[in-house]
């Protein structure tokens, strides 16, 4: 009897459904950061102009610490990742490829931009786990990527 109860409620816990809606949930999190902070960088209004003083911040210290990705090039590739890879991980579409770009973005802002370890312990660690565990498990049957069958999901 106990280990049917243990079995049925293992079952309720770990089956398809509440790992999906734990995936749905850590999606939504980790996009909404990201996105977040893309929609800072461009005008108010707009969906893609991207604000003068952002490029001035990605010219200016700490953010032209990034070697290749400073300056005017940083702004570009930082604002439309940060609004792309969002999209992608709420569809669940490509979920573990958006999910590892915004492994290495958040790898790169913790040692180039604030490599201050109460920043890792703070706020990094969080972004970090969220995306190893939908890199690891992809987006979960509440994503484009189970619907069509995708292999980066």
């Amino acid at each position: 009897m106990k280990k049917k109860m243990t079995k049925k409620l293992v079952g309720l816990v770990g089956g398809t459904i509440p790992e999906g809606i734990a995936l749905l949930v850590t999606r939504i999190a980790l996009a909404g950061i990201f996105w977040r902070s893309a929609r800072t960088k461009v005008e108010e209004g707009s969906i893609l102009t991207i604000k003068d003083t952002t490029f001035y911040q990605f010219s200016d210290v700490p953010f032209n610490q990034v070697p290749i990705f400073n300056g005017e090039l940083g702004a570009y590739v930082t604002t439309y990742m940060e609004h792309l890879l969002p999209v992608l991980l709420v569809l669940g579409l490509a979920t573990r490829f958006g999910a590892l770009g915004i492994f290495v973005m958040t790898m790169v802002i913790q040692i180039f931009v604030f490599p201050e370890m109460i920043i890792w312990w703070q706020t990094h660690i969080l972004w970090v786990a969220m995306a190893l565990i939908l890199i690891v498990r992809g987006g979960g049957i509440f994503s484009l990527d189970r619907l069509t069958g995708h292999k980066l999901g």
